[in-house]
């Protein structure tokens, strides 16, 4: 097992893709997949590399395997619109109905897609509660309870001598933790941004995977 860090009195491994593993739980958690993300901006005329999807899913097969997973929740926006389904290629629509049928998958709603995820297989929630954790796609800062979700795609953004990085990292407050998106083509919104810190209802630490290692950076 590579790190591992305390929430919510349970202990949790972050992966570099952005998926969130309960060992206790045997559950992978990942938000803001945003599938077919590129097929929705080419309906509108802006072509893009068409393979986000595919992408997407290799990563997250990758993830059940690597953690041995017996359940994955899909922390909404898991389609980057409610029409998506429908374009997934069957190469890829068959990689993810395997994983449905063979896995207790959960997918929350999200504010992209909704309900959209019902046909591939899987139970569809709009907010769920598992252990010690409640599942939503959007934090609540006025619900005290241990939460996950996702919808800010949280990213650290470091800035030093006219240098600027970016890496995505899990969001956490002292009750709330939002995980960064994990779609392959999807962009993200800085720690600091105030609404990000208004949906933690606290003081806000980034976690950055760097390798095998957790880095901590309290953000000011």
């Amino acid at each position: 097992m590579g790190a591992v860090f305390e929430f919510a009195g349970a202990m949790f491994q972050p992966l570099a893709s952005g998926a969130l593993y309960w060992p206790a739980g045997q559950t992978l958690f990942v938000a803001d997949l945003h599938l077919e993300k590129a097929s929705h901006f080419a309906m509108r005329g802006l072509f893009l590399p068409p393979h986000d999807s595919a992408d997407t899913l290799d990563m997250l097969i990758t993830a059940v395997a690597q953690t041995g997973a017996q359940r994955v929740v899909c922390l909404g926006d898991s389609f980057h619109d409610q029409g998506g389904p429908d374009r997934l290629q069957p190469a890829a629509r068959h990689a993810l109905g395997l994983m449905t049928h063979n896995l207790d998958w959960w997918w929350i709603t999200g504010n992209h897609d909704e309900a959209a995820a019902a046909s591939l297989g899987g139970r569809v929630l709009e907010e769920a509660v598992l252990g010690p954790l409640t599942l939503r796609h959007q934090a609540d800062p006025h619900d005290a309870a241990p939460e996950l979700s996702g919808h800010f795609h949280p990213k650290l953004v470091i800035r030093h001598r006219g240098r600027h990085i970016a890496r995505r990292c899990f969001a956490a407050g002292p009750a709330k933790l939002i995980l960064p998106a994990f779609g392959s083509f999807t962009g993200g919104l800085d720690i600091a941004d105030p609404a990000i810190r208004a949906a933690l209802a606290g003081p806000a630490t980034a976690l950055v995977m760097d390798g095998d290692r957790l880095l901590r950076f309290p953000v000011a």
